[in-house]
């Protein structure tokens, strides 16, 4: 199939440091048109970012959803999420860009509380904003600093590390108090079971008692875990799953929606037009020629 939609692999030139780069909004906008791909427009992304503002007003697109982005705003960026800018002259700030072999290395210095919380998009928003004085943007200007320090190579990438480490636990620790506070853990374990299920699963059945049956619970006990959790019912979040993949198939290839739909588990392609209808307010081919 022809992708309509860029996927952007990682990329790094620097060789002392593997599987991370930092580099500045401005610097990205002013080499658009040398890259293989437009970043004002959606594209894929095959690797974890987060983008931090300073400076302008803007927006930025993740997973379909503008939000709007001003000075001391950050977008976590997960793989495989469908991501685009919106530049503007007055638009400053940063970019860190980093492999899933380094976010998993990293992980293992974090507490499992904090990972929990970590570009998981069903759990929060993509975005957080940072207060004015909290020192998060220090942080980020040490790590750019260091990035590019040629003068001192001695230990760099531990250093690097060391630095990504201590930014995820300040920003984690503002996410916190913007953010519900998961207490019970054994539900948030089983709603990350079920969320495995539907991800691995969901071509075979669209049905929250299907899910239920095979975790050896209740529909009705799964549901509460979902209430509780992120807030919706099970089927819900099925839904909300099935959407979002329909939609990144739609325009990440020249897949028809006939065929899309075969694929996606529907027995009869009217079937998905209508759900997908019922779901977003466009057919499958009015959504797709939307982000073409």
């Amino acid at each position: 199939m022809k992708n309509e939609l860029p996927k952007i692999q990682f990329e790094s030139n620097f060789l002392e440091v593997k599987g991370i780069e930092i580099i500045t909004l401005e610097s990205l906008m002013q080499r658009r048109e040398r890259l293989n791909h437009y970043p004002e427009k959606p594209h894929q992304i095959e690797f974890y970012a987060l983008a931090y503002y300073t400076a302008g007003q803007t927006k930025h697109l993740v997973d379909f959803v503008w939000h709007e982005a001003k000075p001391n705003s950050l977008l976590y960026l997960s793989k495989g999420q469908v991501n685009a800018f919106d530049f503007n002259e007055e638009v400053q700030g940063y970019l860190i860009l980093f492999t899933e072999a380094y976010f998993k290395k990293q992980l293992n210095k974090l507490p499992n509380t904090e990972v929990v919380r970590l570009f998981n998009s069903h759990l929060f928003s993509p975005k957080i904003q940072i207060p004015d004085n909290s020192n998060v943007k220090k942080y980020i200007e040490l790590l750019f600093a260091e990035f590019y320090n040629e003068k001192e190579t001695f230990n760099k990438a531990n250093t690097i590390d060391a630095l990504f480490t201590v930014l995820f636990s300040k920003l984690e620790q503002l996410k916190k108090f913007q953010t519900f506070h998961i207490k019970d853990s054994d539900k948030l374990a089983q709603f990350l079971q079920f969320k495995s299920l539907v991800e691995q699963q969901y071509i075979q059945s669209r049905n929250a008692d299907f899910y239920a049956n095979k975790m050896g619970i209740s529909y009705k006990h799964l549901n509460s875990i979902c209430k509780e959790i992120i807030n919706s019912t099970a089927k819900q979040f099925i839904d909300a799953f099935i959407v979002l993949e329909a939609k990144r198939r739609l325009i990440n290839s020249s897949v028809k929606s006939t065929e899309l739909a075969f694929n996606m588990g529907f027995e009869e392609p009217t079937n998905f037009v209508k759900y997908f209808k019922k779901k977003t307010g466009l057919t499958p081919n009015k959504f797709k020629n939307t982000y073409k």
